[in-house]
Protein backbone atom coordinates (compact mmCIF):
# COMPACT_ATOMS: atom_id res chain seq x y z
CA UNK A 1 0.00 0.00 0.00
CA UNK A 2 1.56 3.43 -1.10
CA UNK A 3 1.87 6.17 1.60
CA UNK A 4 -0.60 8.24 -0.75
CA UNK A 5 -3.49 5.67 0.18
CA UNK A 6 -2.46 6.12 4.44
CA UNK A 7 -3.66 9.30 6.83
CA UNK A 8 -1.42 10.27 9.65
CA UNK A 9 -2.53 12.06 12.14
CA UNK A 10 -5.18 10.42 13.98
CA UNK A 11 -4.96 10.03 17.22
CA UNK A 12 -5.94 6.74 19.34
CA UNK A 13 -8.67 7.51 21.65
CA UNK A 14 -7.44 5.34 24.39
CA UNK A 15 -3.54 6.19 24.56
CA UNK A 16 -3.19 8.74 22.34
CA UNK A 17 -1.07 7.30 19.97
CA UNK A 18 -0.36 8.06 16.36
CA UNK A 19 -2.88 5.76 13.95
CA UNK A 20 -2.27 5.17 10.39
CA UNK A 21 -5.73 4.62 8.56
CA UNK A 22 -5.89 3.20 5.09
CA UNK A 23 -8.37 4.90 2.70
CA UNK A 24 -11.13 3.15 2.88
CA UNK A 25 -10.84 1.01 5.86
CA UNK A 26 -13.15 1.51 8.49
CA UNK A 27 -11.66 -0.51 11.47
CA UNK A 28 -8.38 0.69 12.65
CA UNK A 29 -6.27 -1.00 14.96
CA UNK A 30 -3.72 1.10 17.49
CA UNK A 31 -0.29 -0.50 16.70
CA UNK A 32 0.45 0.90 20.65
CA UNK A 33 -2.47 0.07 22.61
CA UNK A 34 -4.42 -2.83 20.41
CA UNK A 35 -7.53 -0.26 20.56
CA UNK A 36 -9.77 -1.14 17.95
CA UNK A 37 -11.74 1.92 16.27
CA UNK A 38 -14.32 3.16 13.87
CA UNK A 39 -13.74 5.63 11.31
CA UNK A 40 -17.00 7.83 10.21
CA UNK A 41 -15.69 10.98 9.62
CA UNK A 42 -15.01 13.30 12.46
CA UNK A 43 -17.05 12.57 15.61
CA UNK A 44 -16.80 8.74 14.92
CA UNK A 45 -19.47 6.10 15.73
CA UNK A 46 -20.78 6.26 19.28
CA UNK A 47 -19.99 2.52 20.97
CA UNK A 48 -21.64 1.16 24.21
CA UNK A 49 -21.89 -2.64 25.29
CA UNK A 50 -24.36 -3.94 27.61
CA UNK A 51 -22.97 -6.11 30.59
CA UNK A 52 -23.52 -9.84 30.71
CA UNK A 53 -25.17 -10.89 34.06
CA UNK A 54 -25.68 -14.09 32.79
CA UNK A 55 -22.93 -16.97 34.18
CA UNK A 56 -22.05 -19.98 31.95
CA UNK A 57 -24.11 -22.42 34.57
CA UNK A 58 -27.41 -19.84 34.17
CA UNK A 59 -26.53 -20.03 30.49
CA UNK A 60 -26.11 -24.20 30.04
CA UNK A 61 -29.15 -24.50 32.28
CA UNK A 62 -31.57 -23.19 30.28
CA UNK A 63 -30.80 -25.76 27.41
CA UNK A 64 -32.73 -28.41 28.41
CA UNK A 65 -35.85 -25.50 29.28
CA UNK A 66 -35.56 -24.92 25.51
CA UNK A 67 -35.53 -28.94 24.41
CA UNK A 68 -38.60 -29.39 26.31
CA UNK A 69 -40.22 -25.75 24.58
CA UNK A 70 -41.90 -27.92 21.70
CA UNK A 71 -43.89 -31.13 20.92
CA UNK A 72 -41.53 -30.78 17.33
CA UNK A 73 -38.19 -31.68 19.37
CA UNK A 74 -37.25 -35.02 20.01
CA UNK A 75 -39.15 -36.16 23.46
CA UNK A 76 -35.69 -37.83 24.99
CA UNK A 77 -33.77 -34.79 23.69
CA UNK A 78 -33.69 -33.36 27.66
CA UNK A 79 -32.03 -37.11 28.77
CA UNK A 80 -29.61 -37.60 25.42
CA UNK A 81 -28.18 -34.47 25.11
CA UNK A 82 -25.11 -33.80 26.27
CA UNK A 83 -23.10 -30.65 26.70
CA UNK A 84 -19.78 -30.38 24.85
CA UNK A 85 -18.86 -26.59 25.26
CA UNK A 86 -20.29 -22.64 26.35
CA UNK A 87 -18.72 -19.70 25.85
CA UNK A 88 -19.49 -16.13 25.74
CA UNK A 89 -18.94 -13.60 22.63
CA UNK A 90 -20.14 -10.02 22.40
CA UNK A 91 -21.31 -9.35 18.97
CA UNK A 92 -21.88 -5.93 17.54
CA UNK A 93 -24.93 -4.51 16.38
CA UNK A 94 -25.50 -1.11 14.63
CA UNK A 95 -27.97 0.48 16.63
CA UNK A 96 -30.89 3.45 15.80
CA UNK A 97 -32.57 5.37 18.33
CA UNK A 98 -35.43 7.80 17.50
CA UNK A 99 -39.00 9.87 18.31
CA UNK A 100 -41.13 8.88 14.97
CA UNK A 101 -43.34 11.61 13.56
CA UNK A 102 -45.84 9.96 11.03
CA UNK A 103 -48.58 11.08 8.56
CA UNK A 104 -50.60 8.91 6.36
CA UNK A 105 -53.49 9.71 3.99
CA UNK A 106 -55.16 7.25 2.85
CA UNK A 107 -58.61 5.03 2.32
CA UNK A 108 -60.04 2.37 4.72
CA UNK A 109 -62.37 -0.26 3.27
CA UNK A 110 -66.02 -0.31 4.98
CA UNK A 111 -68.73 -2.71 4.36
CA UNK A 112 -68.99 -5.51 1.84
CA UNK A 113 -70.66 -6.62 -1.14
CA UNK A 114 -72.05 -3.94 -2.90
CA UNK A 115 -71.78 -1.83 0.29
CA UNK A 116 -68.28 -1.83 0.14
CA UNK A 117 -66.76 1.77 -0.34
CA UNK A 118 -63.29 3.19 0.38
CA UNK A 119 -63.64 6.41 3.13
CA UNK A 120 -61.02 8.83 2.99
CA UNK A 121 -58.56 8.70 6.55
CA UNK A 122 -55.85 10.58 7.77
CA UNK A 123 -53.68 8.76 10.72
CA UNK A 124 -50.79 10.06 12.78
CA UNK A 125 -48.41 8.37 14.71
CA UNK A 126 -45.42 9.34 17.32
CA UNK A 127 -43.17 6.96 19.07
CA UNK A 128 -39.90 6.31 20.51
CA UNK A 129 -38.75 3.17 18.33
CA UNK A 130 -35.47 1.45 18.41
CA UNK A 131 -33.80 -0.27 15.43
CA UNK A 132 -30.86 -2.93 15.48
CA UNK A 133 -28.76 -5.25 12.94
CA UNK A 134 -25.65 -7.47 13.65
CA UNK A 135 -22.51 -5.35 12.18
CA UNK A 136 -20.80 -8.54 11.34
CA UNK A 137 -21.74 -12.05 9.95
CA UNK A 138 -24.07 -13.80 12.65
CA UNK A 139 -24.72 -16.71 10.00
CA UNK A 140 -22.49 -19.14 12.72
CA UNK A 141 -24.79 -17.96 15.98
CA UNK A 142 -28.24 -17.04 14.00
CA UNK A 143 -28.94 -13.66 15.69
CA UNK A 144 -30.12 -10.96 13.17
CA UNK A 145 -30.84 -8.66 16.02
CA UNK A 146 -30.96 -8.43 19.63
CA UNK A 147 -33.80 -7.06 22.34
CA UNK A 148 -32.95 -3.60 23.12
CA UNK A 149 -35.32 -2.26 24.80
CA UNK A 150 -35.02 -1.29 28.83
CA UNK A 151 -31.39 -2.97 28.87
CA UNK A 152 -28.29 -1.14 30.93
CA UNK A 153 -25.96 0.67 28.81
CA UNK A 154 -22.03 0.92 29.47
CA UNK A 155 -19.32 2.73 27.50
CA UNK A 156 -17.46 0.45 25.41
CA UNK A 157 -14.86 -1.00 27.45
CA UNK A 158 -12.26 -2.58 25.03
CA UNK A 159 -9.91 -4.37 27.67
CA UNK A 160 -13.19 -5.33 30.09
CA UNK A 161 -15.08 -7.00 26.91
CA UNK A 162 -12.18 -9.01 25.74
CA UNK A 163 -11.19 -10.06 29.11
CA UNK A 164 -14.46 -11.46 29.63
CA UNK A 165 -15.18 -12.81 26.37
CA UNK A 166 -14.41 -13.56 22.60
CA UNK A 167 -15.40 -9.91 20.80
CA UNK A 168 -16.33 -9.78 16.90
CA UNK A 169 -15.82 -6.55 15.29
CA UNK A 170 -18.38 -4.62 12.52
CA UNK A 171 -17.73 -5.75 9.01
CA UNK A 172 -20.78 -4.63 6.79
CA UNK A 173 -21.11 -1.21 5.85
CA UNK A 174 -22.05 1.88 7.96
CA UNK A 175 -23.87 3.49 5.03
CA UNK A 176 -26.32 0.77 4.22
CA UNK A 177 -27.31 0.24 7.80
CA UNK A 178 -28.03 4.20 8.32
CA UNK A 179 -30.08 3.41 5.29
CA UNK A 180 -31.91 0.60 6.50
CA UNK A 181 -32.81 2.24 10.23
CA UNK A 182 -34.49 5.04 7.89
CA UNK A 183 -36.54 2.41 5.45
CA UNK A 184 -37.29 0.31 8.55
CA UNK A 185 -38.93 3.56 10.62
CA UNK A 186 -40.88 4.65 7.75
CA UNK A 187 -42.03 1.11 7.03
CA UNK A 188 -43.58 0.70 10.90
CA UNK A 189 -45.51 3.81 9.53
CA UNK A 190 -46.86 2.39 6.90
CA UNK A 191 -48.01 -0.87 8.57
CA UNK A 192 -49.29 0.56 11.40
CA UNK A 193 -51.65 2.72 9.68
CA UNK A 194 -53.44 -0.18 8.29
CA UNK A 195 -55.02 1.39 5.51
CA UNK A 196 -55.99 -0.51 2.62
CA UNK A 197 -54.77 2.41 0.10
CA UNK A 198 -52.23 4.59 1.32
CA UNK A 199 -51.43 7.69 -1.34
CA UNK A 200 -49.23 9.75 1.08
CA UNK A 201 -46.83 9.19 4.01
CA UNK A 202 -45.35 12.32 5.86
CA UNK A 203 -42.55 10.89 7.94
CA UNK A 204 -40.01 12.67 10.55
CA UNK A 205 -37.47 11.47 12.58
CA UNK A 206 -36.23 13.91 15.72
CA UNK A 207 -33.87 12.83 18.41
CA UNK A 208 -31.95 10.70 16.49
CA UNK A 209 -29.53 8.82 17.28
CA UNK A 210 -26.73 6.24 16.19
CA UNK A 211 -24.31 3.78 17.88
CA UNK A 212 -22.36 0.32 18.16
CA UNK A 213 -23.75 -2.02 20.40
CA UNK A 214 -21.74 -4.99 21.46
CA UNK A 215 -23.55 -7.62 23.14
CA UNK A 216 -22.94 -10.65 25.54
CA UNK A 217 -24.34 -13.67 23.90
CA UNK A 218 -23.61 -17.56 25.15
CA UNK A 219 -23.24 -20.11 22.94
CA UNK A 220 -24.03 -24.01 24.35
CA UNK A 221 -23.07 -26.63 22.36
CA UNK A 222 -24.61 -29.79 22.73
CA UNK A 223 -24.30 -33.22 21.29
CA UNK A 224 -27.40 -35.80 20.37
CA UNK A 225 -26.62 -38.87 19.04
CA UNK A 226 -23.20 -38.22 17.53
CA UNK A 227 -24.75 -34.39 15.79
CA UNK A 228 -24.08 -31.26 17.06
CA UNK A 229 -26.23 -28.36 17.87
CA UNK A 230 -25.95 -25.00 19.47
CA UNK A 231 -28.30 -22.44 21.38
CA UNK A 232 -27.62 -19.01 21.85
CA UNK A 233 -28.47 -17.28 24.79
CA UNK A 234 -29.08 -14.08 25.59
CA UNK A 235 -26.25 -12.81 27.84
CA UNK A 236 -28.38 -10.25 29.85
CA UNK A 237 -31.25 -11.37 30.23
CA UNK A 238 -31.02 -15.36 29.88
CA UNK A 239 -33.70 -15.09 27.35
CA UNK A 240 -33.17 -17.67 24.17
CA UNK A 241 -32.50 -16.17 20.80
CA UNK A 242 -31.45 -18.73 18.54
CA UNK A 243 -31.54 -22.21 18.86
CA UNK A 244 -31.51 -26.09 16.84
CA UNK A 245 -32.52 -29.27 18.06
CA UNK A 246 -33.18 -32.34 16.51
CA UNK A 247 -37.13 -33.08 15.09
CA UNK A 248 -39.62 -35.26 16.56
CA UNK A 249 -40.81 -37.95 13.85
CA UNK A 250 -44.09 -38.92 15.54
CA UNK A 251 -44.70 -34.87 15.73
CA UNK A 252 -43.83 -34.48 11.87
CA UNK A 253 -46.09 -37.42 10.61
CA UNK A 254 -48.58 -36.17 12.58
CA UNK A 255 -48.34 -33.04 11.34
CA UNK A 256 -48.47 -34.52 7.47
CA UNK A 257 -51.65 -36.48 7.62
CA UNK A 258 -53.54 -33.75 9.45
CA UNK A 259 -52.00 -31.06 7.59
CA UNK A 260 -53.29 -33.66 3.94
CA UNK A 261 -56.30 -34.03 5.71
CA UNK A 262 -57.98 -31.37 6.57
CA UNK A 263 -55.87 -29.38 3.60
CA UNK A 264 -57.95 -31.83 1.17
CA UNK A 265 -61.44 -31.05 3.16
CA UNK A 266 -60.51 -27.18 2.29
CA UNK A 267 -59.58 -27.88 -1.40
CA UNK A 268 -62.10 -30.17 -2.36
CA UNK A 269 -65.17 -30.45 -0.27
CA UNK A 270 -65.93 -26.76 0.19
CA UNK A 271 -66.31 -25.78 -3.19
CA UNK A 272 -68.21 -28.62 -3.66
CA UNK A 273 -70.87 -27.71 -1.05
CA UNK A 274 -70.44 -24.02 -1.92
CA UNK A 275 -71.55 -24.80 -6.03
CA UNK A 276 -74.17 -27.39 -4.42
CA UNK A 277 -76.14 -25.19 -1.87
CA UNK A 278 -75.66 -22.03 -4.26
CA UNK A 279 -76.43 -23.89 -7.48
CA UNK A 280 -79.51 -20.89 -6.99
CA UNK A 281 -77.81 -18.29 -6.09
CA UNK A 282 -77.96 -15.13 -8.52
CA UNK A 283 -74.25 -14.67 -7.82
CA UNK A 284 -72.55 -17.91 -9.43
CA UNK A 285 -69.34 -15.77 -10.33
CA UNK A 286 -68.92 -14.92 -6.66
CA UNK A 287 -69.56 -18.58 -5.62
CA UNK A 288 -66.45 -19.83 -8.67
CA UNK A 289 -64.87 -17.04 -6.73
CA UNK A 290 -65.02 -18.43 -3.30
CA UNK A 291 -64.76 -21.99 -4.14
CA UNK A 292 -61.24 -20.83 -5.98
CA UNK A 293 -59.96 -19.05 -2.73
CA UNK A 294 -61.10 -22.41 -0.86
CA UNK A 295 -59.05 -24.62 -3.61
CA UNK A 296 -55.72 -21.79 -2.68
CA UNK A 297 -56.15 -22.53 0.85
CA UNK A 298 -56.35 -26.15 0.96
CA UNK A 299 -53.52 -26.51 -0.87
CA UNK A 300 -51.45 -23.84 0.76
CA UNK A 301 -52.52 -26.30 4.06
CA UNK A 302 -51.00 -29.22 2.35
CA UNK A 303 -47.95 -28.06 1.00
CA UNK A 304 -47.17 -26.37 4.52
CA UNK A 305 -47.57 -29.58 6.03
CA UNK A 306 -45.07 -31.21 3.64
CA UNK A 307 -42.92 -28.35 4.60
CA UNK A 308 -42.84 -29.72 8.58
CA UNK A 309 -42.38 -33.28 7.36
CA UNK A 310 -39.47 -32.27 4.75
CA UNK A 311 -37.45 -30.01 6.95
CA UNK A 312 -38.59 -31.16 10.24
CA UNK A 313 -35.38 -33.38 10.67
CA UNK A 314 -34.33 -30.09 12.78
CA UNK A 315 -36.07 -28.00 14.60
CA UNK A 316 -34.73 -24.02 14.46
CA UNK A 317 -35.95 -21.54 16.84
CA UNK A 318 -35.08 -17.78 16.00
CA UNK A 319 -36.37 -15.17 18.44
CA UNK A 320 -38.45 -12.34 16.47
CA UNK A 321 -38.56 -8.44 16.98
CA UNK A 322 -42.02 -7.56 17.20
CA UNK A 323 -42.61 -4.11 17.08
CA UNK A 324 -45.27 -1.40 15.88
CA UNK A 325 -46.14 2.05 16.56
CA UNK A 326 -48.90 3.04 18.94
CA UNK A 327 -51.52 5.94 17.83
CA UNK A 328 -51.49 8.74 20.15
CA UNK A 329 -53.94 11.41 21.08
CA UNK A 330 -54.11 14.04 19.24
CA UNK A 331 -52.09 16.78 21.48
CA UNK A 332 -49.48 14.01 21.86
CA UNK A 333 -49.24 14.99 17.87
CA UNK A 334 -48.83 18.57 18.52
CA UNK A 335 -46.39 18.07 21.15
CA UNK A 336 -44.12 16.07 18.82
CA UNK A 337 -44.36 18.57 16.29
CA UNK A 338 -43.85 21.25 19.17
CA UNK A 339 -40.57 19.16 20.05
CA UNK A 340 -39.67 18.74 15.90
CA UNK A 341 -39.70 22.99 15.50
CA UNK A 342 -37.67 23.36 19.16
CA UNK A 343 -34.91 20.50 17.38
CA UNK A 344 -34.75 22.11 13.84
CA UNK A 345 -33.68 25.56 15.87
Amino acid sequence: MSEKEVTYGLNCPKCGGRVKVPEGQRLVVCPYCQQRSIVRGERGTLRYQVPPQVNREQAEARLPRFLSSHPAIARNATRLAKIEESFLVFLPFYTAWGHVLGWVFGQKRVGSGRNKRYEPREVQFAQEVTWNEAACDVGEFGVDSVPLEKKPFEPYNDEEIHRTGMVFEPVSSLSDALQRAEEQFQARVSDAARLDRISQVFVRIVRRRFGLVYYPLWIVRYIYRGRAYQVCVDGNSGEILYGKAPGNTLYRAAILVAGMALGALVAFDTPTLLLYFGRNSEDIDGLFVLSGIALLIGFSIMYAAYRAFRYGEEYEYRWKKNLSLIDFQPQQILQGITNLINTEK
